[in-house]
């Protein structure tokens, strides 16, 4: 499935700016940066509960937003992109 994370994290302290670079470090140990808090993930259902648990972990809920957006396979996801960032096709050739 594909899996959007979309993060906001309060950066006035040190703390804070600490914690999105972990946030950041999670989302890019799975999945590929489209914009700055923004990661479109190709996950499985275990790897999705896995990366919720770890950004879980990292963010803090009275400073902190996170958003998951689970798209499932089975309804076609549908990408409509501009500008000049282009995202890798999973499905896609490895060498083009």
């Amino acid at each position: 499935m594909l899996v959007l994370v979309c993060y906001d994290v309060n950066t006035e302290s040190k703390s804070g700016r600490r914690r999105l670079r972990r946030i950041a470090k999670v989302c890019e140990s799975t999945g590929q940066r489209v914009q700055k808090s923004v990661f479109e993930c190709q996950v499985s259902l275990a790897a999705f509960e896995l990366l919720e648990r770890r950004l879980l972990a990292e963010i803090n809920a009275d400073e902190d937003c996170l958003r998951l957006y689970r798209i499932p396979e089975s309804r076609g996801a549908e990408v409509r992109e501009y500008g000049t960032f282009k995202a890798v096709d999973f499905d896609g050739p490895l060498v083009l």
